[in-house]
């Protein structure tokens, strides 16, 4: 006798589309590097100039700028141009609800 449902399971609830399924998982693979978090976090509270970002995260230009490129591709930030300053600063999204909830719960001094 088979178990109650099997077999009948992929007709009554729909499995999420692989290409969501990737959308998804980008997403909180921002949230998977400490470096990115520290990033977004900066850029939730404040725009800051690359060079500025660079000083603050301790970090040298082109690791910052790699970053930024990254999180610029999926969406994440928004960037303005001022003469030869770049200001990047979080984008609205559902991503900086989930950044600042989660570091507010894990560490309420941040």
């Amino acid at each position: 006798m088979s178990p109650i449902g099997c077999g009948n399971m992929a007709s009554k609830i729909p499995m999420l589309a692989p290409e969501s399924a990737r959308t998804v998982a980008r997403f909180f693979q921002v949230l998977a590097d400490p470096t990115r978090v520290r990033m977004l976090k900066a850029l939730a509270d404040a725009e800051w100039c690359v060079s500025d970002l660079t000083q603050a995260m301790g970090m040298d230009q082109p690791a910052v700028s790699h970053q930024l490129k990254y999180l610029r591709e999926l969406g994440l930030v928004r960037w303005t141009k001022t003469g030869r300053h770049v200001y990047y600063t979080l984008a609205d999204t559902p991503l900086r609800t989930v950044l600042i909830q989660t570091i507010n719960e894990l560490n309420p001094t941040a």
